[in-house]
């Protein structure tokens, strides 16, 4: 029987998707429970059962009953590609053929499992070999490492203080939109004007343009403070 690093194209697009959701959820060492899992994929609890005892073994995941899943090393290794696919697919569609950076991700998640590895290095090269995507997520690299930048959820930040917005954690076209029309996109330096007690709205300033936000919206914009700033 040969095992999936064998033969990587010939990974099902259902398996690519599985790993990649479970590196998502298991990020930091957790597990991913079934119930995750499904919600995350759309998918109904026993199918997920099913799917995880087969990847499990494949050696594509570790499952511990009543915990959830892991993914080994070569189930890591597999899901790193597809995301170094998805984050490169996004930033050429953006960079290259005009897309919104709203737009791009449900034609990412198709095209990922389609092109290449030699067009996906293409594309890569062509950008110049980007460190992170339009959304500002790390770009794994190619020999599957990932350098994960730890940055401050705006929903952190006191008034008074500056703030660099570095990644923005959703894919949801809508608060995306809603987020370029306030202008708060990855590398906008923002201050912290006023902040809400109990979880209330945070007031900044971009530029001369004050702009309310809500904390659950807030929470998605991790950020830096610029250098210099205090």
């Amino acid at each position: 029987m040969h095992s999936a690093s064998q033969h990587p194209d010939a990974l099902t697009r259902s398996v690519e998707d599985y790993l990649k959701a479970i590196y998502h959820l298991s990020d930091r060492g957790r597990f991913a429970t079934t119930s995750e899992i499904a919600q995350r994929l759309g998918l109904s609890a026993p199918s997920v059962t099913g799917m995880v005892k087969r990847l499990s073994e494949q050696g594509l995941l570790t499952h511990e009953p009543y915990r959830g899943a892991r993914l080994t090393a070569e189930g890591r290794r597999i899901a790193l590609r597809m995301l170094r696919r998805h984050r490169l697919i996004e930033s050429y569609l953006v960079g290259f053929l005009g897309y919104r950076w709203d737009h791009v991700h449900d034609e990412a998640e198709r095209l990922e499992h389609a092109v290449s590895d030699d067009l996906v290095e293409r594309m890569a090269a062509a950008l110049g070999h980007p460190a992170v995507d339009p959304h500002g997520d790390p770009i794994p690299s190619a020999d599957g490492t990932i350098e994960k930048a730890h940055y401050t959820p705006l929903t952190q930040f006191s008034a008074g203080e500056a703030a660099e917005i570095r990644q923005v954690t959703t894919s949801d076209a809508e608060r995306l939109r809603y987020l370029e029309t306030l202008g708060l996109l990855p590398g906008t330096r923002v201050m912290v004007e006023k902040v809400a007690p109990f979880g209330g709205p945070i007031t900044v300033r971009a530029g001369r343009r004050h702009r309310v936000l809500g904390s659950e919206l807030a929470d998605l914009l991790l950020c830096a403070r610029p250098q210099g700033a205090r």
